[in-house]
């Protein structure tokens, strides 16, 4: 063990920021720095940010995080990544982009979604892969790509993700870990190699994707010019890491059988941890390689935290203004509101899907309900709808992941939702478990950093983080409450059922 070596950073590039860490061997994050990059939506369909601006964010983040903490390079003893999934970048022969980061967000591809599911190949292609077939699918994206931007789709030398990006940037090579390369749907997921089948619908050959390489691959030899932009120690290792939804379940320590992590950040996923790939029959759970024989299993859904920030700015702007004024975060002051609801929201339920679904339905126009709006009904009752309605898609998850995998004996909370105890209450009484919340809700970062030990050669394997983490609460159900939203949780899913095709037709209307 290299004592001198006291630290990893994780950078962690999400949908909304790059957070760095500063990680020591125990496991406890020492310092953070967040780097924030906006996402443009011209439209509902589109959701593209800029790779370059992301790639500096990444440097910056680094740059500051050493600066702010007084940590020296010398104490470095890797950097670690983790990052967002499903992203897509055409780059030229020499590396330069030929479109924006076409985001996991991106709806333009929902067309060529539907007609592979009809065709058949579709469920043909997710039983090889394990990505779902969705317009978030990198292999759905490049269909449309080659369809509406034919010359680009000609021109393009390679098809990437942000990471794949930054690592061309700092080192001038192709690679891609497997974890994030099974989120493509263009690797087969039991040989880890991209998949024939995949790339023959897509229209290309393996020499235009990077190379796939395990979780533990490391690159070193930083350029002067990224060693000045960071302050790092030019020989300090680059280890390529995972995609930020299997780091999760390692950096909650949800690596053993019947442990679940759950996280909502921008978005929202529950994910168990197997030992082989495991394909969902029905088609509604992914299943991405995590790294050294573990593989993650579960489902994501789109309208996360991202619901209460739309909240906030858009439903609820004078009380997220009259929450400031008291000195208050307007997402706290909205969540007292919504406490002062009873469970239930006295019958006024909310179907989230303002940026479509993902798991279990895999729909991209399904859209945003408020059913059993009454007279009796304030806003603090829609606001407290909106946080229930989050947690009731999750619970729909739950339930398929249940049935595929096995009951959970346990739930592993992280993300920004686990800071507030009204989420983390609701989400045991919706599940009927116990949920028990890690002392750092940036559990893909400390997934990563655990992952850059790991690497390093400094620890045996990726269970032992069991013994890296901590609970720091829990919340057990309550059995009154938890009969109550079980007839609600029953009435939404029939709600979606009764209104897919319903769904279909509004989005027709809105796309013309």
């Amino acid at each position: 063990m290299n004592n001198l070596k006291r630290y990893v950073i994780a950078a962690d590039m999400g949908t909304t920021s790059v957070k760095t860490l500063l990680v020591d061997r125990q496991g406890t994050v020492v310092h953070a720095h967040s780097v924030f990059y906006p996402m443009s939506t011209p439209s509902p369909e589109i959701a593209e940010q800029d790779p370059d601006q992301m790639a500096d964010a990444v440097l910056e983040g680094i740059r500051q995080l050493l600066l702010e903490s007084n940590a020296n390079a010398d104490e470095i003893l890797c950097v670690s990544f983790s990052a967002a999934m499903h992203s897509l970048l055409a780059v030229d022969d020499e590396g330069a982009p030929l479109t924006p980061l076409i985001t996991w967000a991106d709806n333009r591809s929902a067309a060529y979604a539907e007609e592979l599911k009809r065709s058949g190949r579709g469920k043909e292609i997710y039983e090889r892969t394990g990505t779902p077939i969705h317009p978030m699918s990198p292999l759905v994206k490049l269909l449309w790509l080659r369809e509406h931007e034919p010359e680009v789709f000609a021109k393009a030398g390679k098809f990437i993700g942000i990471k794949e990006y930054v690592f061309f940037r700092l080192f001038g090579s192709y690679v891609v870990d497997h974890s994030s390369a099974s989120a493509t749907g263009l690797l087969h997921m039991h040989t880890l190699t991209w998949d024939s089948l995949a790339l023959s619908t897509a229209g290309i050959g393996e020499d235009r994707l990077s190379k796939p390489v395990s979780a533990s691959h490391r690159e070193v030899g930083l350029p002067l010019w990224a060693v000045q932009r960071t302050g790092l120690a030019a020989d300090t290792p680059f280890v390529i890491g995972a995609a930020d939804g299997p780091l999760a379940n390692l950096g909650a320590g949800a690596v053993v059988p019947g442990s679940w992590a759950l996280t909502v950040g921008t978005s929202g996923a529950v994910r168990t941890t197997v030992s082989a790939p495991l394909a969902d029959p029905m088609s509604r759970l992914f299943c991405y390689a995590l790294a050294d024989g573990l593989w993650t299993v579960g489902g994501a859904i789109n309208n996360g935290g991202i619901l209460f920030r739309w909240t906030r700015d858009v439903l609820a702007t004078q009380e997220a203004e009259e929450g400031l004024r008291r000195g208050m975060d307007p997402y706290d002051y909205l969540t007292e509101l919504a406490h002062e609801v009873p469970p239930g929201s006295d019958g006024l339920i909310f179907l989230p899907y303002l940026l479509g679904e993902r798991s279990p339905y895999w729909n991209s126009n399904a859209r945003g309900v408020f059913f059993g709006l009454s007279m009796s009904h304030s806003k603090n009752h829609m606001i407290r709808a909106v946080m229930e309605g989050v947690v009731y898609g999750l619970h729909s998850v739950a339930a398929a992941l249940e049935e595929l995998t096995g009951s959970a004996t346990e739930v592993r909370a992280s993300g920004g939702f686990a800071r507030s105890p009204l989420w983390r209450q609701m989400l045991a009484d919706v599940l009927g478990k116990s949920v028990h919340v890690m002392d750092s809700v940036e559990s893909s970062g400390v997934g990563a950093a655990y992952l850059g030990l790991w690497a390093m050669g400094e620890v045996p394997d990726l269970t032992g983080i069991r013994d890296w983490t901590r609970v720091q609460d829990s919340h057990s159900p309550d059995p009154a409450t938890g009969e109550l939203y079980r007839e609600l949780t029953d009435q939404f899913d029939r709600l979606y059922e009764r209104l897919a095709p319903e769904f279909d037709v509004i989005a027709q209307f809105q796309a013309r």
